[in-house]
């Protein structure tokens, strides 16, 4: 680039956006490839501007818009699409609802790669159409074209960034309890659940109350897996106590127990099981009171259809502890990143 007071600048191009920020606007008051006029002169001295870039042609470098557009290149996301650049940068957004999900580890090494800078929503995290998921850009107005293949090279391959759609779901539910069975409770999870599921492509099967005996908790469950479930969902039993029998009516359906128990609060006892493809998910009773659990946090992922493992659910603690905020604002808030 050549720098050329303004003055001196009539009939040049300019070689990048010029943002101007006033009376709440902030974009770009001229575009790259703008030709400079007689009349623009005031205008750029208003905003600040006694000098201007003119482009001149060096090998090996690329300028920020060529630079942001191969980033996006390498890094395309089926359900979501790039800008053009704008002030040096593209940004991403949603077609579709869906959870987002980003190689942390992958992005970390392309921002370690000199002028680069790829910033992101959380992985896994739900969103919903027009969401932007992500922006990029270099940070000067030219770099070498050599920070930009080292970063494609490390994108062949693999997928930075993807855009997960919920998969329909056919769901049973089992509430556990002989004071619910007996009705001297009134059972509030089922209108909870059903709340929450509405959100999601989903068929409910049933609602099957149980009390606490195996044998009918087992039969509930097998029943809607002859029914064609592929999600199960158990409410009650949760605890460590000896009469809470939920976690071995899983084990007795054939199921592997992933964990029963999770490093976060509210939903310390949850509980994560495979039955091949059915998943299973053990929902203790925070979920009734508060309006925010590992229900909320865990259920996107099981509807995009990625199978949880330990590590996975090691990771919640980082994360894991729920501030009770008097205005809940999940997902936009620390609880459940991971």
């Amino acid at each position: 680039m050549k720098k050329i007071p303004v003055e001196s600048a009539v009939g040049m191009e300019l070689c990048h956006d010029i943002t101007a920020m006033r009376d709440g606007f902030k974009g770009a008051a001229f575009h790259r490839g703008h030709i400079i006029s007689e009349e623009d002169i005031p205008k750029l001295l208003d905003i600040g501007k006694k000098n201007i870039f003119v482009w001149e042609e060096n090998a090996g470098e690329i300028h920020e818009e060529d630079a942001a557009l191969r980033m996006a290149a390498m890094a395309p996301v089926e359900g979501a699409h790039y800008t053009e650049p704008s002030e040096g940068k593209v940004l991403l957004f949603a077609d579709r609802r869906g959870m987002l999900r980003v190689d942390t580890e992958l992005l970390r090494k392309i921002n370690a790669i000199g002028d680069i800078t790829i910033c992101t929503l959380r992985d896994h995290y739900p969103v919903e159409e027009g969401a932007r998921l992500a922006s990029m850009r270099i940070v000067p107005l030219v770099t070498k074209e050599a920070q930009i293949i080292e970063a494609e090279a490390l994108c062949k391959g693999k997928n930075l960034l993807e855009l997960k759609p919920y998969q329909h779901r056919k769901i049973g539910v089992i509430i556990t309890g002989s004071e619910i069975y007996s009705g001297r409770v009134k059972d509030k999870f089922e209108p909870v659940v059903r709340a929450k599921l509405s959100h999601y492509p989903c068929e409910i099967l049933g609602v099957s109350l149980c009390d606490d005996d195996l044998d009918m908790i087992t039969d509930a469950a097998q029943k809607f897996l002859t029914a064609g479930a592929d999600f199960l969902i158990f409410s009650g039993g949760m605890s460590v106590d000896p009469d809470d029998l939920t976690p071995t009516a899983i084990r007795r359906l054939g199921a592997e127990i992933i964990s029963h128990g999770v490093p976060s609060q509210p939903g310390n006892m949850t509980l994560i099981a495979y039955l091949n493809d059915v998943s299973i998910m053990g929902v203790p009773g925070a979920a009734v009171v508060l309006p925010t659990t590992m229900f909320d946090v865990l259920i996107p992922q099981i509807f995009v259809g990625d199978r949880f493992t330990k590590e996975d659910l090691i990771r919640l603690g980082d994360g894991g502890l729920c501030q009770m905020c008097k205005t809940c604002h999940f997902p936009n808030c620390t609880f459940g990143s991971y």
